[in-house]
């Protein structure tokens, strides 16, 4: 990773207008600075800077800081996914977990980013690969997980699922998520399964809505391959997607392969980042009942 950052590109949906004010803020503040500023050519007349294309931002910038929720961050992670270029997240969605910085505190903890003072985490991505029977093949990177679902209102799936070669489980059920540390905060956690701590190098395994309450989650470790195989069942219909994106139809002849990446998203943090925090503040822990429960 760059330990300077001379050139930064700015990635957001221009068009609302909750992305639109700070995004041109912080265009201002970076030019002030004597940073060069880059966005792609549809909002870059609007915040003075660089006109470069999406699949060009990583190449040519130092830094990239994407403003919005973490649907956001996902897309700025899928600009940088094989490229070694950090990510600064402000945050203008609901949870954030993955964009942290708030709008009113933007402007200082950049300043303290520009000036070397800030934390950098590495964090996992994994790899899917889906083998038709053809021999053909799709992969995708992802941050936050990939999912085996079943399409539109077919029937429950029924799957195979193998864990560094050896056998695991055969599920009933809607599908199945692999997440990543990064991903167990969502679809996964949505789903009953467990909060990893981002430092971890740790795959969970999270069945969507199982026929059995036996079939729970796990976690392993994120060296370990995963394979899934669809059985044949009437009207099974079923897809795979990547960090909310299809990667295509999943069928009985083909095969889902689910490993680590080599490749890493690294996140900056300004200082004070806690991610424990984060946690109580959007999953509301910490507050005492006792003090709702008195106003009852």
């Amino acid at each position: 990773m760059k330990n300077s950052f001379k050139t930064v590109a700015l990635v957001g949906l221009f068009t609302d207008s909750r992305v639109a004010e700070p995004m041109i803020r912080l265009a201002g503040f970076l030019a002030k600075a004597g940073v060069v500023v880059l966005a792609n050519a549809d909002n870059a007349d609007a915040l003075a800077a660089q006109p470069v294309d999406d699949n060009a931002l990583a190449r040519e910038a130092d830094l990239i800081i994407a403003v919005g929720g973490d649907g956001t961050m996902l897309h700025a992670a899928g600009l940088v996914a094989e490229v070694d270029v950090p990510l600064l997240g402000i945050n203008r969605g609901r949870l954030g977990f993955l964009a942290d910085v708030s709008p009113a505190d933007m402007l200082e903890s950049l300043e303290q980013v520009l000036g070397g003072n800030y934390t950098s985490e590495s964090r996992l991505q994994l790899e899917a690969k889906v083998t038709a029977a053809d021999g053909s093949e799709k992969t995708a990177l992802a941050l936050n997980d990939i999912v085996l679902q079943r399409r539109e209102t077919g029937r429950m799936l029924d799957f195979e699922t193998r864990i560094a070669g050896k056998y695991v489980n055969t599920h009933m059920g809607d599908g199945l998520i692999a997440a990543t540390p990064t991903g167990s905060t969502a679809y996964a956690l949505s789903c009953g399964g467990p909060i990893i701590q981002p430092q971890l190098d740790a795959i969970v395994v999270v069945p969507i809505c199982p026929h059995t309450l036996s079939d729970r989650p796990i976690v392993i470790p994120a060296n370990q391959e995963i394979e899934v195989k669809l059985l044949a069942r009437e009207d099974t219909k079923a897809e795979v997607s990547v960090d909310g994106h299809t990667l295509g139809e999943f069928g009985t002849d083909d095969k889902l392969v689910i490993r680590e990446s080599e490749h890493r998203i690294t996140l900056l943090h300004p200082p004070g980042y806690d991610f424990y925090e984060i946690l109580r503040s959007k999953l509301h822990w910490g507050r005492d009942v006792r003090v709702r429960q008195s106003k009852e």
